[in-house]
């Protein structure tokens, strides 16, 4: 907020912002900083200006920074303005009525003990608790001494007495004040900073942060987040009692600065604004955000040094940091993104009174001391329908789109009014900086060696494969440790509405890939090619693998029309919503309209869904099945036994466990696979020799990664070179014996491993 140069130092003004009126005082230029706890010409302030402003829930002091109380805060305040008013205007405590009713000598003493109590209550609540405590002990001792009308006026007094302290002593602020006043004529005004604690907000965003940590939990971790070298925060995850949800802690190093950095990030952010990149700038993000680096450290050094302001080479990169988040960027929201044990954020509307909530690798959902504002909202909105090109209003209120900054990548789900009638939301998806890997997941337990090796030789068989769970369960991070698998000579081509796949990074490591960007399901028009167009395209653009990012809607015919005329001689992969095989039938025969004779033309459903525990707290990411699609039934796969599990989930041992139908050579599609390799057809102990060395090659690179405590064997890059060697060697093996026999291959293998470790 800022105020007019002109505006009177003290003066206030009130404004509607996010379905709430917030009440803004000036204090540039005080001498005194605005605390409420610490001032009680502060607090008075404040009491007078809800007198006037009722209906306000929330205040911001604003010099340098922001002083923010939230509404807890601002109610208490409003409690005592509502109450002051009621003595004088309703009760008229100062009336001569009031005061006496026999007597008119004890106006005087009575009426001057009313005006301080009332002076007193605006300035210092409890304090003026305990005044009236003793006006009424007072009046109680003299009232023993009166006889007659004497003493039916004071008893008449007595009672006004109680009334109003009955009236201040249920009030909030000194409720919530009780445990604190057993040392309160120790500690006196200093009782106040245990209810009121502002959010301390810079005035370059509006983003507000609890900055203190709440003083009833306790810690349960703590550690750093880097956006940069320079630009670093510390996250603290908190419990509170009797509440489940941990708290998610931010301290971003902008909550820490000077009061001569952050007037100097003020002034820097009024020059910037003022020149925002254009659209087509935000094509490219990253070399925008570069640029934009290079003009805000040059302006900040300008400014530091026309103001005389001290700055050195940590603190410039610092501020340019901080300053490009805040202004072309995403502002904390970018710092929760570069969380690499963060998932899900949330920002839920109504945006300015709830704070984001963010989902943890290992402490499920938590709250955080985040509460960003309407403008910020609006910021990043209108950022992102430049970013996608696509539109957000009224007319097409959801907007589904993908964040790429550097190697970050998240996809953005944001609602609007009339969906959202409480206005903007925003739902992100944080996607790992590198592509998860099969042996990442066998660490990380979503599924075991044998599982990987399975999957990774049905990937190398060229079947179609359909991975279906829930929100959240890791389908599309399953289907990109998948498309590692398959081998960098083939050409693949993807297909998404929203761009989550790891393109880029299969890029980076040389794989011949081609994305292609269609329309969303949710849109019903616009200029971007339709799922199912995109399908039938991908088809004229010669043979490749085929990775469809989510199967969602018409597009299902399309795909399943070219996997029923074998246009399509590779992989076929995507993630569709279904908690069981027959759950993706029964979607993509009935909800999608795919004839049911053409959904055979699947040959894999790997079914991957969140476990929890017994208590609800907890829930981890497994593959629960891996079943193929028998070919024989004609209307009905449950009734005809259409589906036939490979593996399924054992939930004493959590893991996937082997079939009979695996292990006995039942499978059609891994006899399918065989039937094509010479040396395989009809020899099912060699084709399950092979799906053991896979799994076996999986496993150890899970077993080195942890010895060795070097983590990077784990991730992609060293996952396709593993792929490489192990065909390459396999390859060997067979001119040598014929078949890439796993006594023979393993052992050649492993001494590879070795080796390239000690290269680290």
């Amino acid at each position: 907020m800022e105020f007019e140069k002109e505006a009177k130092l003290y003066s206030h003004i009130v404004k509607r912002e996010g379905g709430e009126d917030i009440l803004y005082f000036n204090f540039h230029g005080s001498s005194y900083p605005p605390s409420v706890a610490l001032f009680p010409e502060v607090m008075e302030m404040a009491v007078d200006a809800l007198i006037e402003n009722p209906n306000a829930s929330r205040m911001i002091f604003v010099t340098e920074k922001s002083y923010n109380y939230d509404f807890r805060e601002t109610n208490y305040l409003l409690e005592i303005a509502s109450l002051y008013v009621y003595f004088l205007k309703q009760e008229e405590v100062l009336s001569h009525k009031k005061l006496v009713s026999l007597n008119e000598s004890f106006f005087s003493k009575r009426y001057n003990e009313i005006f301080s109590f009332l002076y007193l209550f605006k300035k210092d609540p409890i304090a003026s608790y305990y005044e009236l405590k003793r006006f009424l002990i007072d009046a109680k001792i003299f009232f023993q001494r009166l006889n007659g009308e004497e003493k039916v006026d004071q008893g008449n007094y007595i009672r006004l007495l109680e009334k109003i302290f009955s009236l201040v002593e249920k009030t909030k602020l000194v409720t919530d004040a009780e445990e604190y006043l057993q040392n309160y004529f120790q500690i006196g005004r200093e009782i106040y900073v245990n209810l009121f604690s502002p959010d301390i907000i810079p005035n370059f965003t509006f983003t507000r942060l609890v900055s203190g940590l709440p003083p009833d939990s306790e810690i349960v971790d703590q550690y750093e987040v880097s956006i940069d070298d320079f630009d670093i925060s510390n996250v603290t995850i908190l419990k509170k009692k009797d509440e489940s949800k941990l708290i998610y802690h931010l301290s971003p190093p902008e909550s820490l600065l000077t009061e001569e950095e952050n007037y100097l990030l003020n002034l820097a952010r009024g020059v910037l604004i003022e020149h925002q990149p254009k659209a087509e700038e935000f094509t490219d993000v990253e070399r925008t955000r570069k640029v934009f680096f290079n003009i805000s450290k040059d302006l900040i050094r300008d400014l530091a040094q026309s103001r005389s302001v001290k700055l050195n080479y940590l603190s410039l990169m610092k501020l340019s940091s901080i300053l490009v988040r805040h202004t072309i960027g995403f502002g904390l929201v970018e710092v929760l993104l570069k969380d690499k044990n963060l998932q899900d954020i949330s920002l839920n509307a109504p945006i300015s009174q709830t704070p984001i909530y963010v989902r943890h690798n290992d402490y499920d959902e938590c709250i955080t001391n985040i509460l960003p504002s309407r403008e910020d909202a609006d910021s990043w909105a209108a950022k992102f329908r430049m970013i996608s090109g696509r539109p957000l209003d009224e007319a097409n209120p959801i907007l589904d789109t993908q964040l790429e900054i550097d190697d970050l990548r998240a996809r953005i789900a944001i609602v609007q009014d009339p969906l959202s009638p409480d206005g903007l939301a925003f739902s992100i998806r944080r996607h790992r900086e590198s592509p998860w890997t099969l042996p990442l997941f066998i660490q990380n337990k979503m599924l075991n060696p044998l599982g990987a090796g399975l999957l990774s030789f049905l990937i190398d068989g060229a079947r179609t494969i359909l991975i279906a769970g829930t929100r959240s369960s890791g389908k599309t991070s399953l289907l990109g440790s998948l498309m590692l698998e398959i081998n960098p000579k083939s050409r693949i081509i993807t297909i998404e509405d929203s761009l989550e796949l790891p393109v880029e990074s299969l890029r980076k490591l040389n794989f011949d890939i081609l994305r292609m960007k269609v329309r969303s399901a949710l849109l019903k028009s616009g200029t971007e090619v339709s799922a199912d167009d995109g399908i039938r395209t991908s088809l004229r653009l010669g043979d490749s693998s085929l990775i469809i990012g989510e199967v969602r809607s018409v597009e299902a015919k399309a795909l399943y029309e070219a996997m029923r005329v074998g246009a399509l001689a590779n992989v076929v992969a995507g993630t569709i919503h279904g908690a069981s095989p027959y759950g993706v039938f029964d979607r993509v025969v009935n909800d999608l309209g795919v004839p049911a004779t053409s959904f055979k033309a699947t040959d894999v459903i790997a079914v991957a869904n969140p476990i929890k525990s017994a208590d609800g707290l907890h829930s981890w990411r497994r593959l629960l099945e891996i079943s193929e699609v028998k070919k024989h039934w004609k209307e009905d796969p449950i009734r005809e036994k259409g589906f036939s599990a490979l593996m399924e989930y054992e939930v004493e041992k959590d893991e996937l466990q082997a079939s009979d139908a695996l292990i006995n050579g039942e499978s059609d599609v891994i006899k399918d696979i065989a039937s094509k390799v010479k040396g395989w057809a009809g020899n099912w102990d060699a084709v399950y020799d092979n799906i053991l060395l896979r799994s076996k090659i999986k496993n150890e690179i899970v077993k080195v990664s942890e010895q060795t405590e070097k983590k990077e064997i784990l991730e992609a890059k060293f996952n396709v070179l593993s792929n490489h060697h192990f065909h390459k060697i396999s390859d060997e093996v067979i001119n040598e014996v014929g078949l890439p026999l796993q006594d023979k291959v393993f052992p050649k293998w492993q001494k590879w491993l070795n080796e390239e470790v000690k290269k680290m």
